[in-house]
């Protein structure tokens, strides 16, 4: 197992999500609910407008460790809370910031957990994600 030390940065991204993004992920999803695509549907159930489905939120933000780790496959657990909506504006998009740390490792077990944090810069740095952590295989 290399070597791995509690605190370590496994680096960081910014994600942009467009409209677009959206429409493609209902249709791989199947959630086509209107919050997801429709500005005047959004409004009306007093949401800030068209905002992110959460599973494509919480997918995006692993890529981080899928790209740190090289193996998809040696992700083995996933787990998120989510904190706060992400609004997508129609010209703009969304911005989330994600950067990764060893939160712990398991020697015994062949792991470390990488803890994500994921926030909104356009948005006061709002964490979108909390308790974002993935158990990764060494």
């Amino acid at each position: 197992m290399a070597e791995y030390t509690k605190g370590d940065s496994i680096g960081s991204a910014t994600l942009t999500l467009t409209r677009a993004d959206l429409v493609r992920y209902a249709g791989a999803s199947g959630d086509f609910n209107a919050i997801h695509w429709s500005e005047s549907t959004a409004r009306q159930v007093d949401l800030p407008g068209v905002i992110a489905h959460g599973m494509l939120t919480m997918g995006a933000a692993v890529q981080l460790v899928t790209d740190w780790c090289g193996d998809p496959g040696a992700i083995l657990d996933y787990q998120t809370r989510f904190t706060a909506m992400v609004p997508v504006d129609e010209a703009e998009g969304a911005q989330l910031t994600v950067s990764g740390k060893i939160g712990a490792v398991n020697d015994d077990a062949g792991t470390v957990r990488v803890d994500l944090t994921v926030t909104d810069p356009r948005h006061g740095d709002a964490k979108i994600l909390t308790k974002a952590q993935a158990v990764v295989r060494a």
